[in-house]
């Protein structure tokens, strides 16, 4: 057992080390998209055509590092014929799937599942003893359309369907606090809203607060374009204040991760909770609910979908709203230098 963990978390490591350059790049793109950009009921719009362009090639960067992930877990697994199905199953596991009438999209965990899974499939498949008319032709074709096909119809009847049960119960208890108690409901946002980093959770979240604004309640909304700010914010701040616990590289990369966080990007958040997620997941919930609280009682309230210092022109309570990110990602970055042992005995930073 002990060989397959650490089995897993190299492999896992070596997805991190392919996407974290792609998710640094399509990140720093999208950010440098969003300056000057109109705020608008739909979200954020770039000034001119060269940024529009600019966000177009950083939200494509952006949505391919969870297919990437998924693919190099499995290659690291499984070698070369790990990498389409790790591809494809990524791919999909990062779009919305219709699962009983519920949109569902997994992110970087189901890409993880996936990942992994596909690893260990064309493994156990590259063993098979067959004879040599078929041995030519096992890597191009019946390795991957057997893996791909096999590990998408269990992720749709087995890994989406509990995901989309989850997503509806989320939804119907945020609705049920939303006018009986702030205060629980901001607690609650600010411990699940961003575990994720964009996933599931997170876009059940998200929808929740745009409902919520469609019926001129803005206040959910303002505590969530906090939340989003403050995991990649926590994780840059620990790295300055706590450097002896982080490797140079991981320092360099949170540079990035930082302005990502200023406007709103979070998943730049993500290749640290895989690679520390003992440290980096009490870090942003205690740092998200500390944004939440603060956000909640200085009435801070946002009627744009998007986050992070970018909105602050359209934001009511701007003080507090900027109080609130940066206390709660002061809160995640303590959190995370107290959790987190040096970097030259975490096993990631080897």
């Amino acid at each position: 057992m002990k060989q397959v963990l650490k089995d897993v978390q190299k492999a896992l490591l070596s997805g991190v080390s392919f996407m974290m350059p792609i998710v640094v790049a399509g990140g720093v793109i999208l950010a440098v998209s969003l300056l000057g950009a109109e705020q608008t009921a739909k979200g954020l719009v770039p000034a001119n055509d060269i940024l529009k362009f600019l966000n177009t090639l950083g939200k494509a960067g952006m949505a391919m590092m969870i297919p990437v992930f998924s693919a190099y877990i499995a290659y690291s697994m499984a070698g070369k014929p790990g990498l389409t199905p790790g591809f494809i199953l990524g791919f999909m596991a990062n779009n919305a799937v219709s699962i009983n009438g519920t949109d569902v999209k997994t992110g970087f965990l189901g890409a993880m599942i996936l990942g992994i899974l596909s690893g260990y499939v064309v493994k156990w498949m590259k063993s098979w003893n067959v004879g040599k008319s078929l041995r030519s032709v096992m890597p191009i074709i019946i390795i991957p359309v057997l893996t791909v096909l096999g590990l998408g119809l269990i992720y749709y009847f087995v890994i989406g369907y509990p995901i989309a049960i989850l997503v509806n119960a989320l939804l119907k208890f945020m609705t049920g606090l939303s006018t009986t108690n702030a205060i629980g409901l901001a607690i609650l946002m600010g411990a699940v809203a961003e575990i994720d980093f964009g996933g599931p959770v997170t876009k059940t979240v998200s929808m929740f607060t745009l409902a919520l604004i469609n019926e001129g309640v803005f206040w959910p909304n303002g505590i969530f374009r906090v939340l989003v700010a403050v995991p990649p914010i926590g994780i840059f701040l620990a790295t300055i204040l706590f450097k002896k616990k982080f490797n140079e590289e991981d320092r360099d990369n949170a540079k990035a991760v930082g302005i990502m966080g200023c406007l709103g990007i979070t998943e730049g958040a993500i290749p640290y909770a895989l690679k520390d997620p003992k440290s980096v997941y009490p870090a942003t919930i205690i740092g998200g609910i500390v944004g939440a609280i603060i956000a909640l009682f200085g009435k801070v309230e946002c009627p744009v979908p998007h986050g992070g210092f970018i909105v602050l022109p359209v934001v009511s309570g701007r003080i507090l709203f900027i109080v609130a990110i940066l206390v709660g990602s002061l809160a995640t970055a303590v959190v995370l230098g107290l959790l987190r042992k040096d970097a030259t005995e975490n096993t990631e930073a080897k």
